[in-house]
């Protein structure tokens, strides 16, 4: 039995993003998965992370993304690709570069080799970025100021915003990005069109 296909969803809050991944998951019948906070002892740093009211420096924030998914890749998507089975994820280590790295400016070299750590050989065949302008995004949804990530000021989020869309212009073979702005049909159509090419199971 070949291997499954790794596919990522990445983007800001309100983009889509997870709409999306579940319905390709579901499409592919695919394992839908998330980061963070997929595994037992995801939950729990998931708590810890998203807290706004526990105080965290960029690194600790950083690193403890890592833990998760360093734990997730080895519980969850490297044996699930293993066994056959394709896995659509909603965020990958991408998340930690553009939030951790843009957002909060720790230093890309440094996530970069920590992410090497943390989940080894195990990468995206394909990353579907949904770019989303901050204004559009902000009509979608009610911040949740409990939520250290939702809380953050619009700087913040423009700097994750075009973290994203720089790593995606660096890397135009293994990134696909979808203009979130366009109706949920509208977005699923244009990724079926970009997933028509791949193949879902290899040897």
């Amino acid at each position: 039995m070949g291997r499954g296909l790794f596919l990522v969803f990445e983007g800001i809050d309100a983009s889509g993003k997870s709409t999306q991944a579940r319905r390709v998951a579901e499409r592919y019948d695919a394992l839908f998965t998330f980061e963070p906070g997929d595994t037992p002892l995801g939950v729990e740093l998931r708590r810890w992370l998203l807290d706004a009211a526990t105080p965290m420096t960029p690194a600790t924030e950083a690193l403890l993304m890592l833990a998760d998914r360093s734990h997730h890749v080895r519980s969850v998507i490297e044996p699930t690709l293993a066994s056959g089975r394709s896995v659509v994820s909603d965020r990958f280590f991408a998340s930690t570069l553009a939030y951790q790295g843009y957002g909060r400016g720790v230093d890309l070299a440094d996530l970069m080799a920590a992410t090497e750590l943390a989940i080894g050989d195990c990468r995206a065949d394909l990353t579907i970025l949904i770019d989303l302008a901050l204004d559009t995004a902000n009509e979608r949804r009610a911040r949740n100021h409990e939520d250290r990530f939702e809380s953050a000021d619009l700087n913040f989020h423009e700097r994750v915003r075009q973290g994203y869309l720089e790593m995606a212009a660096n890397d135009t073979q293994g990134w696909f990005v979808v203009d979130g702005a366009s109706s949920e049909d509208e977005v699923a159509a244009i990724i079926e069109e970009r997933l028509a090419r791949l193949t879902w199971s290899r040897d």
